[in-house]
């Protein structure tokens, strides 16, 4: 019994030692606070001791109380990581929004929302004037023009408003980055003890970004300036180089900021300084830490960067427009018989270079080549091939080919110019005397004529295949043109989009222009200009994913009765015949003053003809708002125009027509050649009055 005595005394003891706070675990209810069950107590021990709470002042508490040495070294370094992981997200975050930018506004507008408020207070951005451009060696003195500044507003931001800007861009609040809640109080203190009083701080803060600032400064080879943007680092405003260097930047009569509320950061291209930005900090605001000039340098390179990169997209986008407009007609010729407009509008931004063109080139006989084209890509490559392709389809014109030679000429050039090199093509000739057109396609969207009685129809041609392609052939078809009818040529650009295909395109580009000559008065043709700009506004804001290039003609025609043709056998009276056929002309149509010098030129062009013509010859007058006579052989030789000497017998012939004729020219035909003048037609007098 003794033994179960003892056991039972023990586990009482054992749970009171493991936890004296609280009861033992049995299922009687204690008598009291920290006693035992009654019976339980062995006969003659002593008490056990009852632990107490630690008193104040004991060495346990301030054990807890007081953090040790380590415990602060610790503290201090977690801040300062987590401020410097702060300070990556800010320059991550920052950097990337500089490298958005595309353009030179851009690029400077990216480093200004990015610095201001969430880094400075104001930022001021010095760009070299002018910019140079890659390699170029600047010349003449370095002036800084001020391109951009940005600054918090007047009414200053609340800290919870300056918090959240600062959070959302990666940096730390002044409370969270190590200053005390009252940071205004410090900011203040700072700002009176660089000898700067907070009113002249802030006027800094917010003038200097203002108009108040320099808007030009020279930078003095040798001078202090000159000194920081050749060290590249940025440097605080107290720094014995910046003291001297910001005066001489923003102009002598401003105040800079002392201390670390300034910093100036020279901007360094990929070859040499560009410019140079300043970050500014109002005195309510703690000053810059050094770690900031590590940040003031990454923005700087960054800028600087993606300026470098700016002027050469800009450069190239210049050369690129100008090479494409250049090879576009500065202006269309105004042949007899058609009345012609043409648009011309570049891709969006990021795709602004193209192959589109359009030309209209005179043809012997009053004709005229109407011709649209479309090189594949959007690049200076495209462009450069367009003014290639555009110069051959001139010269072939000029040898007065078919419309489907000409397309199969054009694409043997683009097999020489490379097995990549395609484009379409739609090539017509339109004559007015006729009233006929002949038109071949290569590839491109077929053409739209719209009706005098305002009715819009696509016209049904041949596709063919696209320039570029070999070993195919091309059809050309010769469709009525009648007089007042306007036929419309485009590139796919107008029609096609992302948002629909060609044909949609086509359609809606159809029903536009009925819609548009339903607004004309009833049997009159719309104007062309007007009816151009109308045809464009198909195009909606998101659609200009490719360059378009416009071309209309108003066929007007030659009336039967403004036209004189004869054919006339080569034979030694043919001159005199030739002479009485357009005084007969001529007088019908009422322009007998013009008899004798129509009569001396005929007889001049069509002399020498006969001499070596083997096939008869033609004579056509046609009266426009000029007298144009047209003298056609089977030889292919053209004249040229020669001084004769005193000696010679002939040679004279061509020197009398370019004397007296407005214009003349000589061109090559498939057939032999033509030569033609024109005269100016005197102004028609009053009707005569009847007799009575």
């Amino acid at each position: 019994m003794e033994t179960e005595r003892v056991t039972e005394h023990e586990k009482p003891a054992v749970s009171s030692t493991t936890d004296p706070t609280h009861p033992a675990p049995s299922g009687d209810a204690p008598t009291g606070a920290g006693e035992q069950p009654a019976g339980r107590e062995r006969e003659g021990a002593p008490p056990r001791p009852r632990p107490h709470p630690p008193q104040p002042g004991d060495a346990a508490e301030r054990a807890v109380a007081e953090p040790t040495a380590e415990d602060d070294a610790l503290s201090e370094r977690s801040e300062r990581e987590r401020r410097g992981g702060d300070r990556l997200r800010f320059v991550g975050a920052a950097t990337r929004r500089i490298a958005r930018g595309v353009d030179l506004d851009e690029t400077v507008l990216g480093l200004c929302r990015a610095s201001v408020p969430a880094y400075s207070d104001a930022i001021l951005v010095y760009l070299r004037d002018p910019l140079p451009v890659g390699d170029e060696r600047p010349t003449g003195p370095f002036m800084l023009r001020l391109r951009r500044s940005d600054r918090i507003p007047e009414d200053p931001l609340s800290a919870q408003a300056l918090q959240a800007a600062q959070t959302s861009a990666g940096l730390a609040a002044p409370e969270a980055a190590g200053h005390p809640a009252d940071a205004g109080y410090q900011g203040r203190a700072a700002a009176e003890a660089a000898g700067l009083s907070l009113g002249m701080a802030a006027g800094m803060a917010a003038g200097a970004a203002g108009t108040a600032a320099a808007q030009l400064a020279e930078v003095r080879a040798g001078g202090p300036l000159a000194e920081v943007l050749r060290g590249v680092r940025p440097v605080f405003a107290d720094s014995p180089a910046a003291s001297a260097a910001l005066p001489e930047l923003l102009g002598p009569e401003r105040d800079v900021p002392g201390g670390h509320r300034a910093i100036l950061a020279p901007l360094r291209g990929r070859r040499r300084v560009i410019g140079a930005a300043v970050f500014l900090r109002r005195p309510d605001r703690p000053a810059f830490e050094p770690d900031d000039l590590l940040i003031a340098a990454q923005l700087a390179t960054h800028t600087a960067l993606g300026v470098d990169k700016a002027v050469l997209y800009g450069r190239e986008a210049y050369i690129a427009d100008e090479l494409q407009r250049t090879m576009l007609p500065d202006e269309l010729p105004q042949p007899t018989g058609v009345t012609l407009a043409s648009r011309y509008l570049p891709a969006a931004e990021t795709a602004r270079v193209g192959g589109d063109w359009y030309d209209a080139i005179p043809l012997p006989g009053s004709r005229v080549a109407l011709v649209v084209g479309d090189v594949m890509g959007h690049s200076m490559t495209s462009a450069a091939i367009m003014g290639q392709l555009r110069t051959t389809a001139q010269t072939l014109a000029g040898l007065d080919l078919p419309p489907q030679e000409v397309l199969h000429h054009l694409d043997e050039q683009a097999q020489r110019l490379g097995s990549d090199r395609m484009a379409t093509c739609l090539y017509a000739v339109y004559d007015p005397v006729a009233h006929r057109i002949v038109i071949a396609n290569a590839g491109h969207p077929p053409p739209v004529m719209l009706h005098r009685s305002g009715r819009a129809e696509v016209l049904r041609i041949p596709a063919g295949a696209p320039i570029g392609v070999g070993g195919v052939d091309f059809e050309a078809v010769e469709l009525d043109a009648p007089a007042g009818a306007t036929l419309l040529f485009y590139t796919d650009g107008l029609v096609e989009s992302r948002q629909r295909d060609v044909w949609t395109g086509i359609e809606h580009l159809r029903e536009k222009l009925a819609a548009t000559a339903r607004l004309t008065r009833p049997g009159a043709s719309a104007p062309l200009e007007p009816l151009c700009d109308e045809v464009l506004d198909i195009v909606g804001p998101g659609d200009r994913d490719d360059d378009i290039a416009l071309l209309a003609a108003r066929f007007d025609g030659i009336a039967p009765s403004d036209v004189a043709y004869w054919f006339l056998d080569p034979r030694a009276q043919t001159a005199r015949q030739a002479r009485r056929l357009a005084r007969r002309a001529l007088t019908r149509w009422g322009l007998e003053e013009l008899s004798d010098s129509v009569e001396l030129l005929v007889s001049e062009i069509v002399t020498n003809a006969v001499r070596y013509a083997e096939r008869p010859i033609t004579l056509r007058l046609l009266r426009t708002d000029t007298l144009r006579c047209e003298v056609g052989d089977d030889v292919p030789q053209l004249p040229r125009l020669r001084q004769a000497r005193a000696t010679d017998e002939g040679g004279r012939g061509l020197y009398l027509v370019n004397r007296l004729a407005r214009r003349w020219g000589a061109t090559r035909l498939s057939t032999g050649k033509v030569v033609w003048f024109e005269l100016p037609v005197p102004d028609a007098g009053p009707d005569p009055e009847p007799e009575l």
